[in-house]
């Protein structure tokens, strides 16, 4: 190739939706000096097969601000480059059969206009004036979202690429990355046509990402934390009283979600589009026998409706009319999931100058905000929102392979589940213990996950009720509160001694550390022997992590941090702590217990 770019400022390794975007925004940011490789036509992957569904309600802050960014920015893209785009804003329902749904349903609708978006709660009886084919007798009411619509995928990545085409960034198809090397401080991106030299380096592969992942373990890289599941739905015949109604109003039913059932069913022309999230799920590529294909663009697995059966039953129930038609397309394609659902997006952990955009569950609806994030993440280091339950770093060393299918087969399963803030989901437990563990259990411990390490939520007595029903709640008065509220007052009037298990350990020495570590924080170090917190700030002046901090007499400090920080912050220190100056973590390595209350003295004495 006569014109192949042998050095740029980023490579973008994927061209799904999510890659498109990513080099999009960049190009927006001034960084024009990007490539994109696609080692297919750009969608291969999930992409093309994706059923493009774009929602802004989530429970996640984070993810609410990246789906509600990109509604506003599909909303005006096709214009913006002049690309057409099938982009249909229909609103959407989401059916509540509880009480406890629709508190649910009420936390979101204050998250949303927080974020200046109009989604609004339903009674019963509005329901039906909005979906008129809905049986709606056993219900306890709805959400509204009246952003929410379907966008076709495909038209949505090209119109991505094209727009930064268009700005001088480069997309190159058919031109697979081989493989990444590290030379003089840059990277050098490897292909079948050529190498590129570049600073920056985006895994955006995808379901792919795991093995594109592995280029970058001699590099201080992990295994990127990811499973493939099977998802399934599909296009339903033309519905004549559909068609009908479509005609009469002039425009299409909003899309329906039954969340307490697990389906999405969608007006699809004059016929229905249903997906099923399916509690016996499937996951894919996970065995030698069923191993990953060097290549499946543009592929689908063989249809599995069995697996099915009863969520089709149930929603031919809700919507009699869907019992009308006949089934006239499957879809059966790949989606790759984290062990908690969310995408990786932002620094890869242990890499210098490499980041991750990928394993996006769904990537059509999350695409756009995702290359805004990604943009920000390499041109300064630093994100408009937060984005730590996406941040890549949030999982660390205990995962492995056998936990990820665990988790996202149990996300997957669970994908419309209500996320109590009492209740602990049972996949992938017991990966790390700490020393006091069968102590703990043996008094009574009730525990929780935190970063792969067990620790004790509460203490139950005889009697409790320790059912997952018991913890299904929004409530704070569980079997837990009176056992919390005797620890309380043990603690205020006597003494308590608290095992937090996983808490992350950091030792900073050499000479300096203090002094350093002092003008790190936004607060001032405790003196020798005294424990405080404190805050790190970004450059905006924003809390980024906590740590409590315990300086000794032979000038180390002492770090104790979040279990879910700890590559986080020890990356954070890492990374700036001047020559002469080390971090190490010893989370592994010891216990640590906090021992408090008026007489706490007494008891060390």
């Amino acid at each position: 190739m006569t014109d192949f770019p042998t050095t740029a400022r980023v490579v973008i390794i994927g061209g799904g939706a999510v890659g498109a975007s990513s080099l999009y925004h960049l190009a927006k940011a001034g960084w024009t000096d990007c490539v994109l490789l696609e080692k297919n036509e750009l969608t291969a992957g999930s992409t093309w097969h994706a059923a493009g569904n774009v929602p802004t309600f989530s429970t996640s802050w984070s993810l609410m601000n990246m789906q509600r960014y990109s509604t506003e920015l599909y909303r005006d893209l096709g214009q913006a480059v002049d690309y057409p785009m099938n982009y249909h804003v229909t609103g959407s329902i989401r059916l509540a059969h509880s009480k406890e749904r629709m508190q649910e349903f009420e936390r979101a609708c204050g998250m949303g206009r927080y974020q200046g978006l109009d989604i609004q709660m339903l009674g019963v009886g509005e329901i039906k004036p909005r979906y008129p084919f809905l049986e709606t007798h056993d219900l306890a009411g709805a959400l509204f979202d009246p952003y929410d619509g379907d966008i076709d995928p495909a038209q949505m990545t090209q119109a991505l690429a094209k727009g930064a085409r268009d700005m001088g960034a480069r997309v190159l198809r058919f031109t697979p990355a081989t493989g990444v090397r590290r030379e003089g401080g840059e990277w050098v991106v490897e292909t079948d046509k050529g190498e590129i030299r570049c600073e920056f380096v985006v895994n955006a592969a995808g379901y792919y990402a795991q093995r594109v992942g592995e280029w970058f373990r001699p590099y201080g890289g992990r295994r990127v934390p990811m499973m493939v599941m099977s998802h399934q739905y599909m296009l339903t015949d033309e519905i004549p009283e559909l068609e009908a109604w479509s005609r009469e109003t002039g425009h299409k039913l909003p899309l329906l979600r039954d969340v307490d059932t697990s389906y999405y069913l969608r007006q699809e022309k004059h016929g229905l589009n249903l997906g099923p999230y399916e509690k016996g799920c499937k996951a894919h590529w996970v065995t030698p026998e069923d191993s990953m294909p060097d290549d499946f663009s543009f592929q689908l697995y063989p249809d599995d409706l069995e697996r099915l059966e009863w969520y089709i039953e149930d929603a031919m129930a809700r919507v009699p009319i869907l019992g009308t038609a006949g089934i006239s397309k499957v879809i059966n394609g790949p989606i790759p999931y984290t062990p908690d659902g969310n995408p990786l997006i932002g620094p890869m952990p242990g890499v210098k100058n490499a980041f991750e955009a990928c394993v996006f569950t769904f990537g059509i609806a999350q695409a756009g905000g995702a290359g805004k994030v990604l943009a920000e993440w390499v041109t300064r280091g630093e994100t408009e929102w937060d984005m730590w339950s996406c941040d890549p770093r949030r999982f660390t060393g205990f995962v492995d392979d056998d936990y990820c299918v665990a988790k996202g087969k149990e996300v997957y399963g669970h994908e419309y589940a209500m996320h109590f803030p009492h209740h602990e989901w049972p996949a992938g437990r017991n990966k790390r213990l700490s020393s006091l563990d069968s102590r703990l259990r043996d008094a009574g411990a009730v525990m929780g996950a935190y970063n792969g390490w067990e620790r004790a939520n509460w203490f139950a007595k005889a009697g409790d009720d320790l059912s997952e029903k018991a913890t299904q709640t929004w409530m704070r008065d569980g079997p837990w509160e009176p056992r919390i509220r005797e620890e309380c007052e043990a603690v205020r009037d006597s003494c308590g001694v608290l095992a937090i298990s996983g808490f992350t350990r950091i030792k900073v020495q050499g000479e300096g550390a203090r002094d350093w570590l002092d003008g790190m924080t936004a607060s001032r170090l405790p003196s020798v022997g005294r424990v405080g917190l404190a805050y790190f700030a970004d450059s905006r002046g924003r809390i980024v992590t906590e740590m409590s901090m315990i300086p000794r007499s032979g000038g180390e400090v002492d770090l104790i941090t979040a279990a879910t920080a700890q590559w986080h912050d020890d990356e954070l220190l890492s990374r700036q702590a001047p020559d002469g100056i080390t971090v190490t973590d010893h989370s592994e390595e010891m216990e640590c217990l906090l021992v408090t209350g008026p007489k706490a003295r007494d008891v060390l004495a």
